[in-house]
């Protein structure tokens, strides 16, 4: 007679949103609000499939950005409030990159934009604003990593393309741990690159980016940090060019039905940045 496994106390069992397409069109989304009005916003829909989101708390030590692709820190933010956007920028950052500088050892960092979950009772709308993305995703393909060095630093972008180049995300929980719709990310260990990414055409109305969909794959081991306080990060690799060592992971919102019904809403802060081992 077959058992069932034992989930540790804090192992969530959840549903993930894969990659599914609408149509055998090239994926894409729209990155702004005035799009072709005889199109839609993408033709990417969603493939839900149930995983377990495994517990790291206490074992936070045995993960690492090249092992794994995403890393715990604990590291507390003389930012508060989050509230004010040019507060973030002048007194925020500079933290984002001391840390980036002490863990992940690099020498220049240039972060190119931030997004806040507020409150969705707090109804902030603007895209500095949304809510806890819940599909698996990564946030650059290769091409558009490189793409926005160039972009971003064109001065600098041959010289910088000569060495190691990554982008890392800071994920930190504001205001209370995150308890609702906590962050999971995917070991890279598990990840099959040639067949689970999917490259999907990112439209700004000025440029274009793309950001990879996760095709379903049942050897994804996924983790997450239960009840993440403010006082914590999670660091998220969305790109390395060295090869060697794991080079992004993907990671998602989760709904976690044990999660105590009247917690507060999550709400978190995730700054983007390319970071060099170059000054």
């Amino acid at each position: 007679m077959a058992t069932a496994a034992v989930l540790a106390p804090r192992d969530v069992p959840t549903t993930l949103n894969y990659y599914a397409p609408v149509n055998e069109e090239t994926p894409y989304q729209y990155a702004y609000q005035d799009f072709p009005a005889d199109k839609p916003r993408t033709n990417v829909t969603s493939d839900p499939h149930p995983a377990v989101v495994h517990d790291a708390r206490g074992r936070e030590a045995e993960f690492s950005l090249d092992k794994n692709g995403f890393q715990f820190v604990t590291w507390p933010s003389r930012e508060k409030t989050f509230d004010d956007e040019e507060r973030i920028q002048k007194e925020y950052y500079p933290e984002v990159e001391e840390i980036l500088k002490k863990v992940a050892g690099v020498k220049r960092v240039f972060i190119f934009d931030h997004t806040l979950s507020p409150n969705p009772e707090e109804g902030k709308p603007g895209p500095e604003h949304r809510g806890p993305v819940e599909a698996v995703h990564i946030d650059q393909t290769y091409e558009a990593s490189v793409n926005r060095v160039r972009y971003h630093l064109p001065a600098d972008a041959d010289r910088l393309l000569a060495g190691r180049v990554r982008i890392i995300n800071v994920w930190r929980p504001i205001h209370h741990a995150a308890a609702h719709k906590p962050l999971a990310v995917s070991d890279w260990r598990f990840l099959d690159e040639s067949k689970d990414l999917v490259p999907v055409r990112l439209i700004y109305p000025h440029r274009e980016g793309s950001t990879y969909s996760v095709r379903y794959n049942p050897d994804h081991k996924w983790y997450y940090l239960a009840d993440q306080t403010p006082d914590e990060v999670t660091l998220i690799k969305c790109y390395d060019s060295e090869t060697d060592r794991a080079r992004l992971t993907p990671h998602s919102a989760f709904l976690d039905a044990g999660a105590p019904k009247d917690a507060p809403h999550r709400e978190s802060i995730e700054v983007r940045a390319l970071v060099f081992d170059a000054e």
